[in-house]
């Protein structure tokens, strides 16, 4: 990934107005800086991969963190709810207070890894890419680092545990160290199976709404009538556009259906997934499963749905309720820095670098959103994927891999829009 070659002598004109030279060129320094330490970063990225940790257990991946952030001279707090690490880089001037998060967990997970470096921890991988989120995050605060004199504000690097059980975020929000940040804008990403160098992003809601559902019965059901009735409820609430089914994750990344299609089907969409399961507790018998739901205000609705379902069914005289019983909030990017952050990655780096996101993805989500629920904030999914190679960056699947070129453009594209954003006033 290259700055646009007349940028070289005419930057930023028109997304930022008349600028020095000097201005203009701290971005190709950020290039070039991100560049010289690339090689290192994936040395950095290979270790936490071969030594992956779980939620709550992150003891050497915060160390190995923490060690880097005071290499390059930041101010490091260390032990924020529970192995949480952030780094602290002030600028040289007054400016915003802007947060850079990335999360720091493993999954348990024995899928299939062919990788040289593969994890030395049986039943243990990073199989979501948080690896990788770490290598980014630690490159761009060395790349900021070396450019400090450029900053007019304060950066906040915060690596986060606990992601993978969506208690971290809620838990670092809490603490007085989070606080007294008074933090102006946050940034994340999540690397994904799309093309490696291309950076997605929509605003509002990036992710689908995922309820669990449960519902109860008098009697108990047989396992043959308990997918019969479920295969029903499934049909009678489905609502999606004809073609490929949403939960068929991996056409998201289709250039012809997929999320940068303005008609993509991954939007406008309800569905409960295939798997459920059974529970027989308090003399009542419970059928439990997801649903996935693209439009928030439908949610209310969707229960009423679900039992004039089965109040059509011969099971309707054993019903007895139906009920939300888990569900987290999801990941909702500010209108007004998306866009923000769009025009300012694409004049920088190419029209292609920042493409619209029109969907919304099932199954995934982060916990990112509970620092947006505090802060004004934005996040974005990374290409990893190099298909000619045969590298496909499909999250918690087997063979999950990722072309590390993309931690060359992590790096060089947010140190850009982190150090712009710090400099607004």
């Amino acid at each position: 990934m290259k700055l646009k070659p007349h940028l070289i002598i005419f930057l930023f004109s028109i997304a930022f107005g008349c600028k020095t030279l000097e201005e203009k060129s701290i971005h190709l320094n950020i290039e070039k800086d991100t560049k010289e330490i690339f090689d290192s970063l994936v040395e950095i990225r290979r270790d936490f991969h071969q030594n992956p940790e779980l939620a709550g257990n992150e003891i050497r991946t915060a160390k190995m963190i923490t060690k880097h952030l005071l290499s390059l001279g930041l101010e490091v707090k260390t032990g924020i709810a529970g192995n949480g690490v952030i780094g602290i880089l002030k600028g040289s001037g007054d400016g915003k207070n802007i947060a850079w998060r990335a999360d720091m967990d493993a999954i348990p997970s024995d899928f299939s890894d062919d990788a040289s470096y593969k994890s030395k921890v049986k039943g243990l991988q990073h199989g979501c890419g948080h690896d990788v989120h770490m290598a980014i995050g630690l490159g761009i605060a060395e790349v900021l680092a070396k450019n400090k004199e450029a900053i007019n504000g304060t950066i906040y690097f915060i690596f986060q545990p606990e992601e993978e059980t969506f208690v971290g975020a809620k838990n670092m929000v809490t603490t007085s160290e989070f606080s007294t940040m008074n933090l102006d804008e946050i940034y994340a990403l999540h690397v994904t199976a799309l093309p490696v160098g291309q950076i997605m992003v929509k605003p509002n809601e990036l992710y689908a709404y995922q309820k669990r559902i449960q519902i109860t019965f008098k009697d108990n059901l047989s396992k043959e009538e308990a997918k019969d009735l479920y295969d029903t409820i499934r049909t009678e609430t489905l609502r999606k556009k004809d073609g490929v089914n949403p939960w068929e994750i991996p056409k998201a990344f289709d250039s012809a259906i997929g999320l940068s299609n303005p008609n993509t089907v991954f939007k406008d969409y309800l569905f409960l997934e295939e798997n459920f399961v059974t529970e027989e507790a308090n003399n009542q018998f419970h059928i439990k499963g997801y649903l996935y739901e693209t439009d928030k205000s439908n949610l209310p609705n969707i229960l009423s749905k679900i039992e004039q379902a089965i109040n059509n069914t011969t099971f309707k005289d054993q019903f007895i309720s139906v009920s939300y019983i888990q569900g987290n909030p999801t990941v909702l990017n500010d209108e007004e820095l998306t866009s923000k952050a769009m025009n300012l990655l694409n004049d920088l780096y190419g029209d292609e670098t920042a493409v619209m996101n029109y969907g919304q993805i099932p199954y995934f989500n982060d916990d990112f959103i509970y620092f947006q629920q505090k802060v004004p904030g934005v996040y974005f999914l990374l290409g990893g994927s190099n298909y000619e190679k045969e590298i496909v960056a499909m999250n918690h699947a087997p063979n999950f891999r990722v072309d590390e070129k993309c931690i060359k453009v992590g790096v060089a594209s947010f140190s850009s829009l982190i150090l712009e954003r710090a400099n607004v006033k």
